[in-house]
C-alpha cells in the first residue's frame, strides 16, 4: 500500500477547553451570581437592588418602593438577569476600552515626541561658550554673531542669565559699550 503524502499541519487556534472559561465569562458569572444573591434579598423586603446593580436605575428605584412590583417583577426578573447582567457588562467593557473576550480595542498612546531642552537653556549655552572664547564677557552683537541668534533672544537670555546671578553687567571703559561679564569665567 502507498500511504498518502503527509497533510500540513493546521494552524487555526484552538478554542479553550470546554467547561474552561475566558476572563471575560468568568467576570459575567460573578456579576450573575452577584445579582441572583441580590434578587434572593429582595424576598426579604429590599427588592430591586439587583436591578440597581445592573444599571438600571429608574426600575431598581421602582422595584424598591413597591416590593418588586408587588412581587410579580421579581418574580419575572429570575428570568431577565442573565441578560441585565450581559447588558451591564458590555457597557462596563464599552467605557473601559475592552472587548467581550478582554482584549483591548484602543492601541496605549505611543511617544510621538521627546521635548527639547527650554530654548533660553540652549541659548545660555551657546552664550557661554561664545563668552568663554571671548575672555569670559561679551557685548550683545558679539553674542548675535557668534551664535547666529537674533537680539531679541540675545538680549532676553542675558537678561535671565543676569538675574539668576550667572552674568553681570558693566560699560567698556573706553566705548561704552554693555559688556556682559560672566561670573565663573
Amino acid at each position: 500500500m502507498v500511504n498518502p503524502a503527509p497533510s500540513a499541519p493546521s494552524v487555526t487556534p484552538s478554542p479553550p477547553p470546554r467547561g474552561e472559561l475566558v476572563p471575560a465569562d468568568e467576570d459575567l458569572q460573578k456579576r450573575i451570581g452577584t445579582s441572583y444573591l441580590l434578587w434572593v434579598v429582595g424576598w426579604v423586603g429590599i427588592s430591586g437592588l439587583h436591578r440597581l446593580y445592573n444599571g438600571k436605575i429608574f426600575s431598581g428605584a421602582l422595584w424598591f418602593c413597591t416590593g418588586g412590583l408587588f412581587g410579580l417583577g421579581q418574580i419575572v426578573d429570575v428570568f431577565l438577569i442573565p441578560g441585565m447582567a450581559e447588558e451591564q457588562q458590555a457597557k462596563i467593557r464599552a467605557k473601559l476600552g475592552i472587548s467581550e473576550r478582554g482584549i483591548p480595542l484602543r492601541q496605549q498612546a505611543a511617544i510621538a515626541q521627546t521635548l527639547t531642552p527650554n530654548r533660553h537653556d540652549q541659548i545660555a549655552i551657546k552664550l557661554l561658550k561664545a563668552a568663554q572664547a571671548r575672555g569670559g564677557q561679551l557685548s550683545v552683537t558679539q553674542a548675535v554673531m557668534d551664535t547666529e541668534i537674533g537680539f531679541s533672544d540675545v538680549e532676553a537670555t542675558l537678561t535671565k542669565m543676569v538675574s539668576s546671578g550667572y552674568v553681570s553687567i558693566e560699560n567698556d571703559p573706553i566705548t561704552g559699550v554693555v559688556l556682559y561679564r560672566f561670573n565663573e569665567f
